[in-house]
């Protein structure tokens, strides 16, 4: 006999489990199925050095927050994991883990969910699956010869499982780095191909970043509603990472650390990889990023009256990152290993529903698709700058149970 459930959540991860518990204080019948454990993407596709980017403190979920000795530390995955565990528990979400989708199909006026757990029939259904899916690995990198190792970050654990010799990142957001960091840390001679990025100091007059781009309002941002959402989805992530001690890290520090730069991979034939000459243009591009944040900053302490201390060193511009070249010849520089840290989409081939656009994401605004009872969380921007993090999903979430509650044509509580 097929489950029934007026909404089902698919995806127990930050972006499922908060929706569960705003739906339940609604008053919403709902379950969740996840195809592995609560937290499987945290638990099995992420590397072991791997910490939060977000401080402690701004580990908050609906009806939950982060209650440890250390709120300015940033958690390690296993320690994200038991967060995730202990909210769902909290509550207790109604979720069926080890249950993958298989297609997800309309059946009259409700969603059938097929999967190798059974079916769920819905009258309403909400892909958490995630923003970090499927790595999204260029179509050239077939062309590189078989003799290169190629590596996503899903599958990446530590340095000592690469083979020795030197390493190529793809991609300066905060995963490249990081890894370039790591990786270098360990040995490894290692290049990184920088292309759009995002530089931004770990602190600045005397707080955490993070705390000033919360208080200012920058993560709260609406997405714009001309915005194009390719454009959108696709924005890096700002170079930052959970150091214990609060350390910055980007392009001009990993070139001081021995970390070779350059610009964007762009091709590959056999054992070379072809280089965009625009490494200079991208660093120019995002010092002036960062001097506009921190100007805004600036302007919300002056606005605000705040009493913290000037930063001028964060203002420093710094001096040349890299070189521009054209072509990297793999073997010659001692490459044998490819990161790709170029970003993910999302995969839904299970999705037998006509809402996907030309690039495979689901058509959507503010989460509430094109498909009526079809809605999406925890996406890129879906509805503001922080619709992505754990601190954000649980704003967009209560959003969308208004939206539900609408379809259903049932009247929610109002949140506590």
């Amino acid at each position: 006999m097929a489950h029934q459930t007026d909404v089902l959540i698919i995806g127990a991860g930050q972006a499922g489990l908060a929706l569960s518990r705003c739906l339940m204080e609604a008053g919403i019948d709902h379950e969740l199925i996840e195809r592995g454990d609560i937290g499987e993407r945290w638990r099995s596709e992420r590397w072991d050095s791997l910490r939060l980017l977000t401080p402690n403190w701004m580990t908050r979920l609906p009806g939950h927050s982060y209650a440890g000795k250390d709120p300015d530390g940033f958690m390690r995955r296993a320690e994200v994991v038991r967060f995730l565990e202990s909210y769902g528990a909290s509550f207790g979400a109604p979720v069926h883990t080890r249950t993958r989708v298989l297609c997800l199909s309309r059946a009259g006026a409700h969603f059938s969910a097929t999967t190798d757990r059974g079916t769920w029939i819905a009258k309403c259904v909400v892909v958490a699956t995630g923003a970090c899916d499927q790595p999204n690995v260029p179509a050239w990198a077939s062309d590189l010869s078989h003799d290169i190792e190629q590596i996503v970050p899903e599958r990446y654990r530590s340095p000592a499982n690469l083979p020795a010799g030197g390493v190529l990142v793809v991609g300066a957001s905060a995963t490249g780095i990081q890894l370039a960091d790591e990786m270098n840390r360990a040995g490894h001679p290692v290049t990184i191909a920088a292309g759009r990025h995002v530089r931004v100091p770990r602190r600045y007059r005397g707080r955490d970043i993070m705390a000033w781009l919360d208080a200012c309002g920058f993560l709260d941002e609406r997405r714009p509603p001309d915005a194009d959402g390719r454009q959108l989805i696709r924005q890096p992530s700002l170079q930052l990472i959970g150091h214990p001690e609060g350390h910055s890290l980007d392009l001009p520090r990993l070139a001081e650390r021995g970390v070779r730069v350059v610009g964007h991979a762009i091709g590959a034939a056999g054992g070379t990889a072809a280089i965009a000459p625009d490494l200079s243009h991208e660093c120019a591009a995002a010092e002036d990023r960062r001097r506009k944040l921190l100007a805004r900053i600036d302007a919300f302490v002056d606005h605000a009256g705040l009493d913290v201390p000037a930063d001028p060193l964060a203002w420093a511009r710094p001096g040349p990152t890299g070189s521009n070249v054209a072509r990297i010849d793999l073997k010659a520089a001692g490459i044998r290993t490819i990161v790709w840290a170029t970003g993910y989409r999302r995969s839904y081939a299970w999705l037998q529903i006509p809402v996907l656009d030309e690039v495979g994401e689901i058509r959507n605004t503010g989460g509430v698709s094109e498909v009526p009872g079809l809605f999406t969380l925890g996406l890129p921007f879906m509805r503001r700058r922080s619709s992505t993090f754990i601190d954000g999903v649980g704003r967009d979430a209560w959003e969308l149970v208004a939206d539900i509650a609408r379809h259903l044509k049932h009247l929610p509580q109002k949140a506590a």
